[in-house]
């Protein structure tokens, strides 16, 4: 079986940081994903950021074409508000997600510049989190995904060891998202349900978050309407309101929750040779959870690497791009990500 990194970084984000270039001023950053793109066009000398607009740009979810003019969209919006050309930008990085960021590279490229990266999602994530240093981003939102980089010696200098886990879908993964919490709720339900399972109050929590007028029509639903991924994932917040109010299975939910996302976490670690202290960014909507969530996979990480770092990330993915952006064109360094982090909030 072939054993090589799921994702890996481009050259230019990995290795030494290269040379300043001349004039260089004006980075973009975008996050792509399977609703909305966000585009960042940041002038790091006037330390003013703007923000474009665009749809979804996950290929998987809308095609090629409809994914690269999302992202054209809303990099156009950002460029027009930042009063300057395309050929002003000192670097890109566009983050989007899919199982195809090639496809979406060489569109990109025939169309606009072959100087901008493209990477999968999970590259801005981490770099979101760990301000594009060695450490692991975990992202738990809809779906859910691990990544990590650490730093290697080459013959070349140091290079970026990679390694992504989880990140398979709904169907075959998705362990500890949203959509896995929101989906096991309403099995907890069907078990309160038939007696198999103890007595939890999500189940009358799911008859009223889905209109529901009983347990077993709730689970005809789920494949008559169907329900989709979202909606499931949505029934999440209820689960996290009632494990803060002490139901036991829901806290259960996210005790197993976050013993499945920690076993991932722990094989990012080893893959990458990460040891010692490293930050671990906890990403996404169903660490809104709090202690319930985070506390126990704190605690499975620091089984293994108890100098780790855990901390939910305040910054928005798309500064993670930019910061790859600045990096690519020997900025590294120009700007903090506490300060990027203002920006973008100032700009939304």
């Amino acid at each position: 079986m072939n054993r090589d990194p799921l994702v890996t970084l481009p050259p230019a984000l990995t290795g030494p940081a290269p040379p300043a270039r001349a004039g260089a001023r004006s980075v973009l950053g975008i996050d792509g994903g399977a609703t909305k793109t966000l585009a960042a066009v940041l002038d790091l000398d006037r330390r003013v950021l703007h923000l474009g607009h665009g749809g979804p740009s996950n290929e998987d979810a809308v095609g090629a074409r409809l994914a690269v003019k999302a992202v054209l969209d809303a990099t156009d919006r950002a460029l027009a508000l930042a009063g300057i050309a395309q050929g002003e930008l000192s670097g890109a990085v566009l983050a989007v997600a899919g199982t195809d960021t090639d496809s979406i590279d060489r569109h990109l490229h025939d169309s606009r510049s072959e100087e901008w990266i493209v990477v999968n999602d999970v590259v801005g994530a981490w770099a979101t989190a760990t301000g594009a240093q060695p450490g692991v981003g975990v992202i738990s939102g809809t779906g859910s995904n691990v990544f990590g980089v650490g730093w290697a010696p080459s013959p070349e200098g140091w290079v970026g060891r990679t390694w992504r886990a989880g990140g398979w879908g709904h169907l075959l993964g998705d362990e500890g998202s949203g959509y896995w919490l929101g989906a096991r709720s309403i099995v907890a339900a069907l078990h309160d349900r038939d007696g198999s399972g103890p007595p939890t109050a999500l189940s009358d929590a799911a008859l009223a978050f889905f209109g529901a007028h009983s347990v077993e029509a709730l689970a005809a639903s789920v494949y008559t309407t169907p329900l989709t991924k979202g909606e499931l994932a949505a029934f999440a917040v209820e689960t996290s309101r009632l494990a803060g109010e002490g139901d036991e299975v829901a806290r259960e939910l996210y005790a197993r929750a976050a013993s499945e996302l920690g076993r991932q976490v722990a094989a990012v670690i080893r893959q990458t040779g990460l040891d010692g202290a490293f930050p671990v960014g906890l990403i996404g909507s169903a660490f809104r959870a709090g202690e319930v969530f985070v506390s126990p996979l704190t605690g499975a990480i620091h089984a293994l690497a108890p100098e780790a770092h855990v901390f939910a990330v305040e910054m928005a993915p798309v500064g993670g791009s930019l910061l790859l952006a600045a990096r690519a064109c020997g900025l590294e360094g120009a700007i903090s990500a506490e300060e990027l982090a203002g920006l973008i909030d100032g700009a939304s």
